[in-house]
């Protein structure tokens, strides 16, 4: 997703790519994202597995609803909520299979679409600052080649620090 800050694992080399298709293959790479959505989500902790398809409306789309077409992919996506204020949630999201947009098509079909998405929340207003879609890729963890655990954090960007402040989760932002 071009929106989406931080985090990025790119391989060098053929025999690191290969290890790296085999983690994302068998879901054993583990990716953290931090995410503002519209409305306020009141469970704790949530898995949403739900089957991704495409958009019978928009070709660049994909859905988790009624009526998508093509073949429909497994997908799950957890979240454990961080905060809530003002009409918004921060989400800690950890997507458990790797669909296309499926973070921001599994809260779409929620009716939390991910703050500022042009393509699966453009009916709602751009707000808490954000000119792009209000996700970032935190965390990663993952196998190296020689069989060594690795994880990768990134920091917090400017327009998430200023969203906390806009929102009133303050509080988030130092833990």
């Amino acid at each position: 997703d071009r929106d989406t800050s931080g985090v990025m694992l790119v391989a060098k080399t053929k025999k690191g790519h290969l290890c790296l298709k085999e983690q994302f293959q068998n879901h054993t790479i583990s990716k953290k994202y931090l995410t503002f959505v519209y409305g306020e989500i009141k469970d704790q902790f949530g898995i949403i597995n739900r089957p991704i398809g495409k958009s019978p409306k928009d070709f660049r789309r994909w859905s988790a609803t009624r009526g998508a077409r093509g073949e429909m992919r497994d997908a799950e996506t957890w979240y454990t909520l961080l905060s809530y204020r003002s009409g918004y949630s921060l989400l800690e999201v950890e997507p458990r299979t790797g669909r296309t947009h499926q973070i921001r098509v599994h809260f779409k079909a929620l009716n939390h679409p991910v703050v500022s998405d042009g393509l699966y929340a453009g009916e709602k207003p751009k707000v808490l600052g954000f000119e792009r879609t209000a996700l970032h890729a935190y965390s990663l963890e993952f196998t190296n080649c020689l069989s060594k655990k690795v994880m990768v954090k990134a920091p917090i960007p400017a327009d998430f620090l200023n969203a906390f402040e806009e929102a009133g989760m303050q509080e988030v932002a130092k833990s």
